[in-house]
């Protein structure tokens, strides 16, 4: 491969909320981006990496907004991972519509529709170039998929975690209400947390900064960013922890 082809990393761990599959839709998939999203994966996969796959449910169902309408927090936070796994599902079929073999590991049993998660098989998977994508979160409520990426990252060895949104990085404020807002090229994860900037929950910030793992966040709706990154052009802010 060449050496302008060669990727940054050999195993990385994709950090993607429901909403990157609504599209311009209020909730529920768009078909068009869930097309467009599995274009831009497959692309990745094709330069070599190792891809896991953590994607939420926001789209589908959130377990905060349910809780202000009367439904239990724990029951609301359940119905938001089985959320995850119907978009796992439908990115699952993209994919493999592509022509790449692709698992759906979960945290919550379900035999008829996926793997449980296994840490040693999730790995194989990975090492025989198929895409895992892990859904149901950590398994547990009061955990948010921020949280599950964290986790699964670490515990399948990844190198980084790509967290794609719907800007171009971290800032100081709302890029999107702010036009005056100034983006990190880099941040170290204690100034993350105590300037209070919602890149990740605080759980799997502190994960990450435990475990000495970056987070390098970036627009997953420009077409072409996601293979960007991963050949190392500057399009994500770095999270980065003080001892790196």
């Amino acid at each position: 491969m060449e050496e302008a082809n060669r990727p940054c990393y050999r195993r990385v761990v994709l950090k993607l909320s429901g909403e990157a599959l609504m599209g311009e839709q209020r909730f529920g998939i768009d078909p068009n981006a869930l097309e467009t999203l599995a274009d831009e994966i497959v692309q990745a996969h094709r330069l070599g990496v190792q891809i896991g796959i953590v994607i939420g449910g926001g789209n589908i169902f959130r377990g905060l907004q349910a809780a202000a309408h009367g439904l239990e927090k724990v029951v609301g936070d359940y119905m938001g991972m089985l959320a995850t796994v119907i978009n796992g599902l439908a990115l699952q079929n993209a994919i493999e519509a592509r022509g790449v073999p692709t698992r759906v590991q979960t945290a919550i049993a379900m035999a008829q529709i996926a793997e449980p998660f296994i840490r040693r098989r999730a790995i194989r998977h990975l090492e025989k170039g198929r895409i895992v994508i892990f859904v149901a979160g950590t398994g547990n409520p009061y955990f948010t998929t921020d949280t599950a990426a964290a986790l699964r990252a670490i515990e399948i060895g990844a190198e980084v975690i790509l967290k794609g949104t719907r800007v171009d990085g971290v800032y100081d404020a709302d890029p999107e209400k702010v036009a005056t807002a100034r983006r990190y090229e880099r941040i170290s994860s204690r100034e993350v947390l105590e300037k209070g900037l919602r890149v990740m929950d605080l759980t799997a910030i502190t994960l990450c900064q435990e475990n000495h793992l970056p987070i390098l966040v970036f627009n997953i709706n420009r077409r072409g960013n996601l293979l960007r990154l991963l050949l190392g052009q500057p399009v994500a802010t770095i999270v980065h922890h003080e001892e790196q």
